[in-house]
């Protein structure tokens, strides 16, 4: 009856109901990942220092005086501001993690220690169960341990830019923070591994994820291509290095994008364009062909392509399976039928983010609140803790926490 009891909650309330998170992490890889499981169902309680993660700032433009960079990536989560450089402050989250199941932090390496908080000599022997997530720009160990990372920064170091951009251009950054947001990934994915195993153990342990690791491991198939042939990887615009055709191509509106995967899909592509002979040339005959003789096959697709406009001709090829897509603004993306179909758009009351892209049958992920103001949930959690309103009083006039 428990189980029948415990699976109706579940399935009310998100798959991770009942997990608790401590949630130390600014910026956005830590926080990207938390608010995954906040999404799920975990209660996450979000410390932040008096003066607020940093990204509260990172604007315009603004939501409330908070920039919309810290709204994406913070709701569902209760929010603490304590200041814990201080004795007093950690008394609080030591109380705080006497419930927790999870502790994510991105300190740079060894501040927990310096604080007597470090996971293995500290926090394992008197929470064996917490699951400890370290999020970290290199790790705490190594050539570049214990070195602050940042996204662009790992762009760089990690090659992503030297494989971006046109390619007689110089290298790009990728425009969008895809390293703090496959780290925030790698470590949602890494804190439900261990949760996984404590379920079989009784064990918790530490989840070690550094930007540096999550930019190296993107690097597919550049990396990959590295070791087959020992050439160093070069920019190839919007072209795949491995397939043909796969680019984006001029036509007489706007560019589409091809992703021609196989030979079936490229007979198919030539036929839709009346070009049906281009599939058997022995130029164009297979992927390998293809590759070796891409000039040639874009001039000859985007003499036929100019004739079609581009929303059309892709909505019918995507109908009869070849792969393809206009390239669309950020604006047309949430403007589009089919983003909002797929609920990857969340609107509460003023607040407007956007929605998960897990989508579970029985345990759906849920929106309950906007991101926390700072420090606006202090009191509330305090008061769960048992702390009494006059030494709350005292914490708060002494600037040991805010709310």
């Amino acid at each position: 009856m428990n189980d029948i009891k415990q699976s109706e909650s579940s399935a009310k309330h998100g798959a991770l109901h009942g997990l608790r998170v401590i949630d130390l992490s600014r910026v956005l890889g830590g926080p990207y990942g938390t608010q995954a499981l906040a999404d799920h169902g975990a209660e996450v309680i979000k410390l932040e220092p008096p003066d607020g993660d940093e990204t509260r700032g990172w604007g315009p433009p603004f939501l409330d005086e908070t920039a919309w960079y810290y709204v994406g990536v913070n709701r569902n989560k209760k929010g603490m501001a304590v200041d814990l450089s201080c004795d007093e402050g950690r008394a609080i989250l030591w109380q705080l993690l006497e419930g927790a199941d999870v502790l994510v932090e991105n300190f740079k390496p060894g501040t927990l220690a310096r604080w007597g908080m470090d996971y293995e000599r500290d926090l394992r022997p008197r929470f064996p169960r917490l699951i400890h997530c370290a999020v970290s720009g290199f790790g705490a160990d190594g050539p570049l341990g214990g070195l602050p990372g940042y996204d662009a920064v790992i762009q760089a170091m990690a090659g992503l830019m030297s494989v971006n951009g046109e390619r007689e251009g110089p290298a790009l950054r990728i425009g969008l923070p895809i390293v703090d947001m496959v780290t925030g990934l790698n470590a949602l994915a890494g804190i439900l591994l261990a949760l996984a195993e404590r379920e079989k153990s009784g064990q918790g342990q530490s989840v070690d994820i550094a930007l540096y690791d999550c930019g190296v491991s993107l690097l597919h198939p550049h990396l990959p291509n590295f070791f087959g042939n020992g050439r160093t990887p070069q920019r190839s615009g919007n072209a795949h290095p491995n397939i043909a055709p796969y680019d984006s191509y001029a036509t007489r509106t706007a560019p589409i994008f091809l992703a021609v995967g196989n030979d079936r899909q490229f007979a198919k592509l030539c036929a839709h364009l009346g070009i049906p002979a281009l599939a058997e040339d022995p130029r164009f005959a297979d992927n390998r062909s293809r590759c070796a003789h891409r000039a040639e096959l874009k001039a000859a697709l985007e003499a036929r392509l100019a004739a079609h406009e581009c929303e059309p001709l892709a909505r019918e090829l995507m109908a009869s399976g070849v792969p393809c897509g206009p390239v669309q603004t950020v604006d047309a993306v949430a403007a589009h039928p089919h983003t909002r179909h797929r609920g990857m758009l969340v609107e509460m009351d003023g607040y407007r983010g956007t929605g998960t892209p897990v989508k579970l049958s029985r345990t759906p992920a849920t929106y309950r609140t906007k991101p926390p103001a700072l420090g606006g949930d202090t009191r509330r959690v305090l008061d769960a803790l048992g702390i009494d309103r006059e030494t709350q009083a005292r914490l708060f006039a002494a600037g040991v926490v805010k709310g």
